[in-house]
């Protein structure tokens, strides 16, 4: 399994940046896990929109859906140059309809998954875990045969995270704000918490993702490393994670 950052801000996107997107690639699937804003831009660099195979969403914050309007004339750009008529599923929770009901366009689907049970995509199952945050939204666990990540989308801190992320070879997780500060009201974690979050979950590798666009944000990483000593990167639209390279 291989996984790309594709936008790692959380509320806005910096210059020439994006918002919370990941691409996650097995064995020739490529599934697409959010897609915020300037997400389409940047995924043009790895991949041509074609390829993508799948999309899912953790929740509709605009920062984390914000491109999916676009991918949806992209796709359909796309058809009508290759006169080709492919639909492209956009996995969505029905916890808000409208939101939902909007995933689906003239080439895209929106599909529903139930949070209750683990969706299978191609060479990948995913399994969801509701989050705290003030709209529903759902961390996920993607498994192949060959490696297990765990994403934790938005979400304050809270115990189940651990277990839900227990032995993942690559945890990402929401680091929007510095230690001591207060993320539970809107729903997001410190440094500090996600490392807590890593060392209780014995994961091999923990992303600091979703991040402020204010103070020294290289501080996160010592932050977290004050909790967590496994391998920590903070999060860039160079840095790639693949199995065989643990």
């Amino acid at each position: 399994m291989q996984v790309t950052t594709i936008g790692y801000w959380g509320g806005y996107p910096a210059a020439n940046s994006a918002t919370s997107c990941y691409l996650v690639e097995e064995d020739n699937y490529k599934l697409l896990v959010d897609c915020g804003s300037g997400a389409l831009a940047k995924l043009q660099q790895k991949i041509e929109i074609k390829e993508l195979d799948a999309v899912v969403l953790s929740h509709y914050h605009q920062d984390h859906i914000a491109d999916i309007g676009v991918l949806q004339y992209a796709c359909l750009v796309q058809n009508t140059i290759a006169e080709t008529t492919d639909v492209l599923p956009i996995f969505g929770h029905e916890m808000d309809e409208k939101s939902f009901q909007s995933l689906t366009h003239q080439y895209t689907e929106g599909v529903a998954y139930d949070p209750t049970q683990t969706l299978q995509l191609g060479p990948l199952s995913v399994e969801f875990l509701q989050t705290l945050h003030p709209v529903p939204c759902f961390a996920m666990k993607i498994c192949s045969s060959t490696a297990e990540v765990v994403y934790t989308a938005d979400t304050g801190y809270f115990e189940e995270l651990a277990s839900f992320a227990h032995g993942a070879d690559l945890l990402i997780t929401d680091t929007n704000f510095y230690k001591g500060m207060d993320g539970s009201g809107p729903g997001h974690m410190t440094s500090e918490e996600a490392a807590t979050v890593a060392k209780k979950a014995d994961v091999e590798t923990l992303w600091l993702s979703h991040l402020p666009q204010f103070g020294r944000r290289k501080l996160l990483l010592q932050e977290a490393a004050d909790v967590f000593n496994g391998h920590i990167k903070l999060a860039d639209e160079k840095l790639a994670w693949r199995s065989d390279a643990q």
